[in-house]
């Protein structure tokens, strides 16, 4: 059994999406995106730095785009329903990863998933810059000495992404104390995100994530989507739309995610572009199952012999 998995914020860099736009077709279709949302994201994906990708407002459609433009190179072209997913048995995506996971999976449309996550990141980044926020992976120690150790700070535990790592989000002067009193055998990452996302500091952005998905009729996932909420298989498309919203305010609980990977009997897992995050954690916490970062087309191949050698029965 193989699950499919999209990446979240952080995880871009300058120059992701070069090599994609050598595919036929690819081009044509992430200008496609591009015009549907006013943002170029040829440009970001190909000539911007790192700086400007790290806006939350391009960050995030870019990275779903990303994640899509690699399934549908991976999978093939999307159908009336949705991509081919023969071979998959679930799919799931970390915080904005959501987003492609439930296009991926028939919930969305790619085109409403690209209109939806434009209007999350532009209302994201309105609430962040209210209050200088951000984010750091606490990595090592005891989960709930953490937890413990951050609620002192101030701090939320925005992220619980397992494999020992948890990531607090807080004000710029709350991450800076973490930084200097760091939790007993743990260490401390700033991450490349501009925001406290999945915390309460995101409460102002809700309405606007209401607005983006009003008219939308979503259908029921043709595949079970894992929600970051609970780690549960939802299989109502509404229900995951209602998800959708409000968990930029929520935590994310990727360990509860891979918890159910595990349950399920999942085999492998594959990573969307840009790869790396998601399949270092599932290293650590799910070592028996196979794993692929899908980085560029050169990957391709690997993971699609790895799609058929898990092909669900």
């Amino acid at each position: 059994m193989l699950v499919l998995v999209a990446p979240g914020q952080g995880s871009q860099k300058p120059g992701l999406l070069t090599p994609w736009l050598e595919l036929p077709g690819a081009a044509d279709r992430l200008s496609a995106w591009s015009d549907a949302i006013g943002l170029d994201l040829v440009h970001y994906g190909t000539e911007a730095d790192a700086e400007e990708i790290r806006d939350t407002a391009v960050a995030q459609p870019l990275l779903v785009a990303a994640s899509l433009l690699s399934a549908y190179e991976l999978l093939g072209e999307p159908g009336q329903d949705g991509p081919p997913l023969g071979g998959v048995a679930a799919v799931a995506g970390h915080s904005v990863g959501e987003l492609a996971a439930a296009a991926l999976a028939g919930v969305l449309t790619p085109l409403e998933a690209m209109r939806i996550v434009h209007a999350r990141g532009q209302a994201m980044a309105e609430a962040a810059g209210a209050t200088e926020t951000g984010m750091s992976a606490v990595l090592g120690g005891e989960q709930e000495a953490v937890t413990a150790h951050l609620a002192e700070l101030g701090l939320t535990p925005a992220n619980m992404n397992g494999a020992g790592q948890i990531v607090a989000a807080g004000t710029r002067e709350q991450l800076a104390a973490l930084s200097e009193n760091r939790p007993e055998k743990a260490r401390v990452v700033a991450l490349k995100v501009a925001g406290a996302f999945h915390t309460e500091h995101m409460s102002p952005a809700v309405p606007a994530m209401e607005a983006a998905v009003s008219g939308v009729e979503p259908g029921d996932p043709v595949v079970p989507y894992i929600s970051n909420l609970d780690g549960q298989a939802v299989d109502s498309g509404k229900e995951i739309v209602r998800r959708l919203v409000h968990q930029i305010s929520a935590p994310v609980r990727w360990d509860l995610c891979m918890g159910t990977f595990e349950e399920r009997g999942v085999t492998a897992l594959v990573e969307l572009c840009p790869g790396g995050t998601l399949a270092g954690l599932a290293k650590r916490a799910l070592p028996t199952v196979e794993r692929l970062a899908l980085k560029s087309p050169e990957d391709l191949a690997a993971a699609r012999d790895l799609v058929a050698d898990h092909t669900s029965a």
